[in-house]
C-alpha cells in the first residue's frame, strides 16, 4: 500500500512539473505575440489604393520597356554599364530614367526662353545627363577601388601566408573591407559558390572594373594557376609594381600640372573675356554675334580654341 502511495505521489509530481515546463518553456505565448506584432506592423505599412496602382502601373511600364525597347544586346550592355558605376538600377529602369530626364529638360528649355527650336536642345541635354552621371560614378568608383586595391592585396597575401586558400582569402577581404572592394569580392564569392570556375569569375571580375592594378593581378593569379609557383609572393611583387606605378604617375602628375593649368587658361580665356566686355559694353560685343564675318571670327576662334586644348591635353597625359 505504502509503494503504491509512493507511485501515484511521484507521478502526480512528474505530472505537475511538466505542466509548469510547459507553460513556462513550451508556451506559444511568445509566438502568438511576435505574430500579432508582426500583423500590426504589416497593417501599418499598408498600401492605399493610389499608391498600389502606382506601384502596379510602374511594373506594367518596365515590363513594357524590357520586351519592346530593350534588345538581349542592349539590356547586356546597359547592366554592364550600371555594374561597373554601382548604381542599383535595373536597364528598363534606367531606359525610364533617361526619357524623364529628356522629356524634363526639353520642357524647361522651352518654359525658359520660350522658343521651340530650343526644345531639341535641351532634350538632347536631358538624354545625355543620365549617361553623364553613370560615367561620374563609374570614374569615382575605379577610383575608390584603386585606392583600396593596395589593402585588399595586403589581406591576401596575409592570408594565403596563413594557409588559406584564395577563396578563403576572398572571404576575408569581404569580412575586413567596405565600398567597392567589398562588393566585387563578395561578387566574385557568390559567382564561384554558384558553380562558375575561378578562371571565369576573375575574367568577369576584370570586365566588371576597368582597373589596370586588377589587370595585373587577375593576370598573374591566372598565369600562377597554369604553371604554379608561391602565389604570395606573385601577389607581394604585383604590390610592388603597383606602388611604384602609383609614385611615377604622382610625379608626372606634378611635372605637367603647369602644362594642363595652361590648357585650362586657353579654354576658358576667351570666353571669360567675351564675358566681362559684355558686362561692360553689351552693344560693342554684340555686333560680333550679328555680323557675318563676326559670327565667322566666334566659330574660327572656338575651333582653335577646342583644338589647341585638345592637343595639350594629349600632350600632358602621359601612361605609365
Amino acid at each position: 500500500m505504502i509503494w503504491i502511495l509512493v507511485a501515484m505521489f511521484a507521478l502526480s509530481s512528474f505530472l505537475l512539473f511538466c505542466a509548469v515546463l510547459q507553460l513556462l518553456f513550451l508556451s506559444d505565448r511568445r509566438l502568438k505575440n511576435r505574430m500579432n506584432r508582426l500583423l500590426e506592423l504589416n497593417d501599418k505599412k499598408k498600401l492605399g489604393r493610389k499608391k498600389f496602382n502606382l506601384l502596379v502601373r510602374m511594373s506594367l511600364y518596365k515590363q513594357t520597356v524590357r520586351e519592346r525597347v530593350l534588345t538581349k544586346k542592349k539590356s547586356a550592355r546597359i547592366e554592364t554599364m550600371l555594374a561597373m558605376s554601382g548604381v542599383p538600377l535595373k536597364p528598363e529602369e534606367y531606359v525610364m530614367f533617361q526619357w524623364i530626364c529628356t522629356a524634363f529638360c526639353g520642357g524647361f528649355c522651352y518654359l525658359l526662353f520660350s522658343q521651340i527650336f530650343l526644345v531639341p536642345v535641351g532634350a538632347v541635354v536631358g538624354f545625355m545627363l543620365p549617361r553623364l552621371w553613370i560615367g561620374k560614378k563609374r570614374k569615382e568608383r575605379v577610383k575608390a577601388f584603386n585606392e583600396g586595391l593596395l589593402d585588399m592585396l595586403t589581406t591576401v597575401i596575409g592570408s594565403l601566408r596563413a594557409g588559406f586558400s584564395f577563396a578563403q582569402a576572398l572571404k576575408t577581404v569581404v569580412d575586413e573591407s567596405d565600398g567597392p572592394i567589398r562588393d566585387e569580392a563578395e561578387t566574385v564569392l557568390k559567382e564561384m559558390q554558384y558553380g562558375t570556375t575561378m578562371e571565369d569569375a576573375l575574367n568577369d571580375w576584370k570586365e566588371r572594373m576597368p582597373s589596370e592594378d586588377l589587370d595585373l593581378m587577375i593576370q598573374a593569379i591566372l598565369i600562377q594557376r597554369q604553371i604554379g609557383g608561391n602565389l604570395a609572393t606573385i601577389l607581394e611583387t604585383i604590390v610592388q609594381t603597383i606602388r611604384d606605378r602609383g609614385r611615377i604617375q604622382r610625379q608626372i602628375t606634378t611635372l605637367t600640372s603647369q602644362g594642363r593649368l595652361s590648357g585650362i587658361v586657353i579654354g576658358l580665356l576667351p570666353i571669360a573675356l567675351g564675358f566681362v566686355l559684355f558686362l561692360i559694353d553689351p552693344h560693342y560685343i554684340g555686333s560680333l554675334f550679328q555680323h557675318p564675318i563676326g559670327i565667322g571670327m566666334v566659330v574660327a576662334g572656338f575651333i582653335s580654341g577646342m583644338i589647341g586644348f585638345v592637343l595639350i591635353r594629349k600632350i600632358t597625359t602621359i601612361e605609365v
